[in-house]
């Protein structure tokens, strides 16, 4: 089956563009995911936020903040934080060309692969030639889904497959931990015996190119090869189905009194339909102390 793209964007330098498709470069499908269970049970857990003041907080009440000192938090509104955003450009912008040599590794992040968008069949793999017979890659920003990236545009291709760009999102400075954090000592001088010891061991080892097909995830399948066991030796859980829990009954005495003290919505049912029925904070926060000697004493 096909791949399918993932964006589309525009490739432009100078005055050029060229309309591209971009393509995940990761296999999810190849992946292994677990999933957090209630042990001897099998029924997956759901997460649940607590504030450590008012208790169980819904998902609409759920709100982003910054640390600006121990205890003291910044809240933004959705709408600032939308504000905020990078405005999606579907642009790739080239704005230098340098030897790929000079991106050191440390920054490349995630990859994607390249394709040429509608009409621009001729424009991509001319751009693409240039690059190589330049020796460089291209240097990017590229803003998509709230963020803005630097990137970078290197040719790459398999012979048996075709060949096409890749786009390397990469880290920014201030994302990669500067090396004297490390406090390392000075390089020690090496006994020109070891390195030409070390030099033959790494000789022998030397390929002309990189298989990566000669490497397996060993662990990956170990892991397969023991839930294969357990599902054929019957030792899978099957999740019990849900039971649907009762309402709960309502303290009627309590909201019989809330109905005359105006607060009738403080006394709602605790849950509802399984669910626990939110009740504004501050409303909680007003109950009265007469209130609970109310209902103690009609228990």
């Amino acid at each position: 089956m096909p791949a399918r793209s993932i964006d589309t964007a525009t490739l432009s330098f100078g005055l050029v563009t060229i309309p591209v498709k971009i393509f995940s470069t990761s296999q999810h499908s190849e992946e292994i995911h677990f999933h957090m269970i209630h042990a001897g049970c099998g029924q997956r857990l759901k997460q649940q936020y607590v504030c450590p003041e008012h208790g169980p907080v819904e998902r609409e009440d759920i709100g982003k903040g910054y640390e600006v000192a121990k205890g003291r938090m910044v809240e933004l509104a959705p709408a600032e934080l939308k504000a905020l955003d990078a405005v999606a450009q579907e642009e790739i912008e080239l704005a230098a060309f340098v030897p790929a040599a000079a991106v050191d590794p440390i920054y490349l992040d995630r990859a994607y692969y390249l394709a040429p968008g509608r009409g621009g069949d001729r424009a991509f793999h001319l751009f693409r030639e240039a690059l190589i017979d330049a020796d460089l890659v291209g240097i990017a920003r590229y803003a998509a889904r709230g963020k803005q990236y630097v990137t970078m545009v290197r040719p790459y291709d398999e012979p048996k497959h075709g060949a096409t760009l890749v786009l390397h999102q990469l880290r920014y400075r201030d994302e990669v931990k500067p090396l004297a954090e490390l406090e390392l000592a000075r390089p020690p001088k090496v006994p020109a015996a070891e390195l030409k010891l070390a030099l033959q061991v790494i000789e022998a080892l030397r390929r002309d190119a990189f298989d990566p097909a000669a490497y397996r995830d060993e662990v990956k399948g170990r892991v397969r090869d023991l839930i294969a066991e357990k599902v054929e030796s019957g030792e899978e859980i099957v999740a019990p189905e849900h039971a649907p829990r009762a309402a709960a009954a309502p303290d009627l005495m309590a909201a019989l009194k809330a109905s005359l003290e105006g607060g009738a919505a403080e006394a709602a049912p605790a849950k509802k339909n399984g669910k626990r029925t939110r009740v504004a904070h501050a409303r909680h926060h007003r109950a009265s102390s007469t209130s609970r000697e109310h209902r103690a004493r009609h228990r």
